[in-house]
């Protein structure tokens, strides 16, 4: 059985072949220098680029590598869910295998932490090679999801962040589908501090979060941590019943001073009409969002269906059955949940 390690080091992989072999140096250098014992878990999210051989590899060749495979492709926020629920160390550092994020700063990180803070993200000074639309939009969305939510989500932070073996037990007890990690670690509380970096340029491969993936995990973010777009139709409501009350004042009294041939013929009212139309169609569409996400939690299905593992000690095995089991244990008829739970067991 393996002991117990330090820090876990939690990296989501979906099709990053080239990056993964330099990623790993990069992590034993910086985990050297710390000078304590760790754990790195990779998780597998249906990668089809050779990743998985890879990441095979390189746990045969270190014992303190742990994989985690996916039967599919479950999403980025599901396996950074997958690695906080397998992860044995005092502290667990999620970060991304694209090199985008130095693996350099982690010392800094556990340096926070050492200092008493429970979580410790690391904030995006500069964006290295991104599009202007790009760093545009991201400053937009945290901005806006920082004054619309009901929580603190610090500005210009991902995921890359440290979080004490304490938060990562309470993440293990939120189990809603559409996850928003960022948001989650700052709606747990504790004591919480940032670290400025440098974020850099993807060097091999291409953006897992392209523009649609983008517009939904925005989507994800508003609707799990706020109730604004709902509580703004009342406002917007008000505000357009003054304005037709008005218009109306005013076309009558133009009416009656200039003579019915002014503001003659339907296409004022056809204006306003289409002009209603899309208001309400929009308010139905935030409604519906909220309605699906709520369908898709009544359904209990798990997180995430685990294909296999390989490297990881009991104590890893023993905090995702806890995990899956919380699932099991909101609907204990889900044969999904049971299946993936007994999988689990026969792995250990």
């Amino acid at each position: 059985m393996k002991a117990r390690p330090k820090y876990s080091i939690v990296a989501p992989v979906f099709n990053e072949a080239g990056n993964l072999r330099p990623f790993y140096a990069e992590i034993v250098k910086a985990l050297e220098a710390v000078g304590e014992s760790w754990e790195l878990l990779i998780v597998n999210d249906g990668s089809t680029d050779g990743s998985y051989e890879l990441m095979l590899e390189l746990a045969k060749a270190d014992q303190r590598i742990g994989v985690i495979s996916f039967a599919r492709n479950f999403g980025h926020q599901v396996a950074v869910t997958a690695g906080i629920d397998y992860a044995r160390g005092e502290a667990v550092i999620l970060i991304d295998a694209d090199l985008q994020d130095p693996p350099a700063l982690i010392p800094r990180l556990i340096a926070k932490w050492k200092d008493g803070y429970e979580v410790v993200y690391a904030v995006r000074a500069l964006r290295k090679g991104e599009r202007f639309w790009k760093r545009i939009s991201a400053k937009l969305f945290y901005r806006l999801i920082h004054r619309i939510t009901d929580i603190n989500i610090p500005v210009d932070t991902g995921d890359f962040r440290l979080i004490d073996a304490r938060v990562a037990a309470v993440l293990r007890q939120m189990r809603e589908h559409h996850r928003f990690i960022r948001g989650m670690t700052s709606w747990v509380g504790y004591k919480q501090t940032g670290v400025e970096y440098v974020r850099e340029q993807r060097v091999w491969g291409e953006t897992k979060y392209p523009l649609r993936k983008m517009i939904a995990f925005a989507l994800d973010a508003v609707t799990s941590f706020s109730f604004f777009p709902l509580q703004i139709m009342i406002y917007i409501s008000l505000i357009l019943a003054l304005l037709s009350l008005l218009v109306g004042l005013v076309i009558s009294v133009l009416r009656l001073t200039m003579g019915e041939g002014f503001f003659g013929g339907q296409a004022t009212t056809i204006v306003l009409l289409l002009l209603l139309s899309s208001f309400q169609l929009f308010f139905l569409f935030v409604i519906g969002q909220y309605v699906a996400r709520s369908y898709d939690e009544s359904r209990d299905r798990p997180l995430y269906v685990v294909a296999a593992t390989t490297g990881l000690g009991e104590a890893s095995v023993a905090n995702q059955r806890i995990a899956v089991t919380m699932e099991a244990s909101v609907n204990k008829n889900d044969p999904l949940a049971e299946a993936n739970l007994e999988a689990e067991g026969d792995a250990s």
